[in-house]
């Protein structure tokens, strides 16, 4: 079975960026799974739209590679707290990330 991202990285999250954004972050274990994770080719704004739900226009990708780490922020659908909101500390939503695939993976960890 391929690795996913999520197997790839130390960590992977999701927050509140305040009540009205999401940050998600990937914490590459080394220099070659964040070389996966920061492929504009894999990994973009586009991407992050489908997953999510929300316009690419919104969707912000910082790429640290001193650090390894991808860290992802978009606008809510849903406002914390509001009604329809599901996830009020947005400690969920790292989870359709963490299960991409990145297209070299090789499955072999």
């Amino acid at each position: 079975m391929p690795d996913t991202l999520g197997d790839l990285a130390v960590e992977v999250r999701s927050k509140n960026a305040g009540p009205f954004w999401v940050t998600l972050e990937l914490f590459m274990r080394d220099e070659a799974g964040y070389a996966l994770a920061a492929d504009e080719d894999f990994l973009d704004e586009d991407v992050v739209a489908r997953l999510y739900g929300v316009p690419a226009e919104g969707v912000q990708i910082f790429r640290i590679p001193s650090l390894n780490v991808v860290k992802i922020s978009f606008p809510r659908p849903v406002s914390q707290g509001g009604l329809r909101d599901r996830d009020v500390h947005a400690g969920q939503h790292h989870v359709p990330l963490a299960a991409l695939v990145p297209p070299a993976s090789t499955g072999s960890r």
